[in-house]
């Protein structure tokens, strides 16, 4: 999952402060998020698929279809 994460924000042409702000957090705290030394809480994985599109199952790596789900309406 780990490196997703960075595949996807390099491929977004992001840097981990970008992210960093995004989700509100230092960028020291979102680089333990894609070194695997942190766990990722449930709100900021909401925000990170948000962010690059996708779901939240796509990040963590238990589909490797990167469409999103539709939204609740």
């Amino acid at each position: 999952m780990y490196k997703r994460l960075k595949c996807m924000r390099e491929n977004s042409n992001l840097c981990q402060q970008d992210i960093a702000d995004y989700i509100h957090c230092t960028q020291t705290c979102y680089s333990h998020y894609e070194l695997g030394t942190r766990d990722i809480p449930t709100d900021i994985l909401i925000k990170l698929s948000e962010i690059y599109n996708t779901s939240v199952d796509y990040l963590l790596e238990i589909t490797d279809e990167r469409k999103p789900y539709p939204k609740v309406k």
